[in-house]
Formats: structure tokens, sequence, C-alpha cells
């Protein structure tokens, strides 16, 4: 029934560890997901950037005003969409070492939780190996006294034979007389 109880334990841990290992890993991937996203949405703003720095449409070829503050423009929203990838990017990083530390608590956990049932099952071999010697002891003792028993009853039985034969041997027979009443 202990064991029983302990398996079902031990289960029960196991299917949380993994619940949990499994949010985390979800976790980790929305978030390298949503970085993607951004630099994709970078990539196309640098795209309009580049367009934005060749169009020309002053006098004589030349870039307006209103050319260069659409070009600082976007070059503003690239800037801002790099500080939003790299606070995402900390945020990614950090559930990556909250992983790895979890990994590496599980991975001691688990390492102390053999060693610990390694000691256990020697301490159990031990008392199983203990137990056996006294049985084999008492075993012993017990066929000791066994045979002990058998040779007083033996001995017993030949006394008693000697007696009745010893007693036999000293009645005188009767003879029969010839006197008759």
């Amino acid at each position: 029934m202990k064991k029983i109880v302990i398996l079902f334990v031990i289960c029960l841990m196991a299917a949380h560890a993994f619940a949990q290992q499994n949010e985390d890993s979800i976790a980790y991937a929305q978030q390298g997901k949503k970085i993607t996203t951004m630099l994709a949405r970078r990539a196309r703003k640098f795209g309009q950037y580049e367009h934005s720095l060749r169009q020309h449409t002053g006098i004589f070829g030349m870039q307006t005003k209103n050319d260069i503050r659409n070009s600082n423009g976007i070059l503003m929203d690239i800037v801002k969409t790099d500080d939003s990838v790299y606070k995402e990017i900390k945020i990614l990083l950090s559930l990556g070492s909250y992983r790895q530390s979890q990994f590496q608590s599980q991975a001691q956990q688990s390492g102390e939780g053999e060693i610990g049932y390694m000691g256990t099952i020697n301490k159990l071999r031990n008392h199983v190996d203990e137990l056996k010697k006294d049985a084999q002891k008492q075993q012993r003792e017990a066929d000791k006294t066994n045979r002990i028993f058998i040779i007083a009853i033996i001995v017993m039985a030949v006394i008693i034979l000697l007696l009745l034969r010893m007693k036999t041997k000293a009645k005188p027979k009767a003879k029969p007389t010839g006197r008759r009443r």
C-alpha cells in the first residue's frame, strides 16, 4: 500500500513539473515569436527609411524639409522599435535564464532524489542481509535443538529398554510345584 501511495505522489510531482516546464516553454516560444514579429516590422520600416532617403521632391532634384522630416520620423520609429526589441530580448533572456535555473534545480533535485533512493535501497538491502543471517542462525540453532531432542529421546528409549530387560532378567521364574490344593 505504501508503495502505491509513494508511486502516486511521484507521478503527481512529475506531472506538475512537466506542466510547469510546458508552460515555461510556451511562454518562451511566444516571446521569441513576438521578437521575430517586431524585427520583421523593423526591417519594413528600414526599407521605408531607405526609400524616403532616395526621394528628392525639391527643385533640381533636391530633398525638401518635408523629405528630411519624413526620413527622420521613420528613423525615430526604427529607434523606438529597436528599444522595444531590446526590452523584449531582455524578457526573453530572463525567461531563458529562469528556465535554465529551473532545469538545474530539477536536475539537482532529481539527483538528490536518486541518491536518496539509492541510499534507501542500500539500507534495505543491508537490512535484508542481516535478516537472512539472523534467520540462518536461528535455523542452525533450531536444528541443533532438534538434534539434542532426538538424541535425548533415543537415549531415553535405550535406557527404558535396558531397564525393562534388566527387570525381566531379575524376576525369577517360578517353577511349577506339584502341589495342588
